[in-house]
């Protein structure tokens, strides 16, 4: 099967055309083409797909496991794999999550093995509005200045889900049954991960989960991260997508982060999306592997 794969320009990103997922079966030879597409680019919009629930849930699993989220008032009523992302409101019932993820994530860094890749069909999309944010978390490692650089390296953090909740938007306040809190414990991950088969180096501290520094003292912990944070959301690390309905965008969550700014949008401008997470590896710190 022929693809043609377009670098989207500066940043990361590529665009795939030639394909319809949803009407054609993805031989082993292509989806071959298309994983080392990821890898290399770390973010793939395919535009104008027509595939159901069932073909993304299939198609999603080939990465890796899927996941079905703690949040399950949320997942797909069929295919609990998918979990809805929607600000769309039918006879008083939310048809998804309206605002999920508005401030710089990795999904799943709070579990112990954290999400490879996040896929996105969009279903719905607004004339304007809610374009998600990309960083580059390689390039942001190979930026670090020597002092930044040396605070972290070695270095483990506390991954905590939703531990900034008090400053987020009132879309990402959700209250949480006590067996779904039982469900993210903290966890411990390496500031630097490493590709497993590359061995190339990224920054891992998601802004939205990144708690605290293993063996530091608070203040300086804080200190430490504060610097960090303001490093990898440069401008200069950051791609933006804009969205289009039929767009199957997916992305690395191991070596990027991402930002929705569906928290922006009027509650007129109807925005949904399906998506499915692929679960990936323990992160490798450098010199594991």
């Amino acid at each position: 099967m022929a693809l043609t794969v377009s670098p989207m320009g500066n940043g990361i990103g590529a665009r795939i055309t030639g394909i319809d997922i949803g009407a054609t079966p993805v031989d082993d030879a292509t989806f071959e083409q298309i994983a080392a597409a990821l890898d290399q680019y770390l973010l793939l919009s395919f535009p104008q797909q027509t595939l159901g629930a069932p073909e993304q849930v299939a198609f999603a699993a080939r990465f890796g496991p899927l996941d079905i989220h703690i949040l399950d008032q949320y997942n797909h009523p069929e295919f609990p794999e998918i979990f809805m992302l929607s600000n769309e409101v039918v006879d008083g019932k939310p048809q998804g999550l309206s605002d999920a993820g508005s401030y710089w994530h990795s999904d799943f860094a709070f579990r112990p093995v954290p999400a490879y890749v996040t896929m996105l069909h969009a279903k719905k999309i607004p004339p304007q509005g809610g374009n998600t944010l990309f960083s580059d978390m390689y390039a942001a490692h190979d930026a670090l200045d020597a002092e930044l650089r040396k605070a972290i390296a070695g270095r483990r953090a506390v991954q905590r889900y939703r531990k900034r909740a008090d400053t987020l938007g009132q879309g990402t306040r959700v209250n949480f049954t006590p067996e779904q809190a039982q469900k993210a414990p903290d966890v411990m991950h390496p500031l630097i991960r490493v590709h497993p088969e590359s061995g190339r180096s990224a920054i891992f501290a998601p802004v939205g989960t990144t708690a605290e520094i293993e063996g530091l003292p608070a203040d300086e912990s804080a200190a430490v991260l504060k610097a960090l944070f303001a490093h990898i959301t440069q401008d200069r690390f950051i791609t933006e997508y804009v969205w289009a309905t039929g767009d199957l965008v997916f992305w690395d969550n191991r070596f990027t982060m991402h930002k929705a700014t569906s928290d922006q949008l009027d509650p007129s401008q109807i925005r949904t999306l399906y998506r499915t997470t692929s679960m990936g590896e323990v992160p490798l710190a450098a010199g594991a592997r």
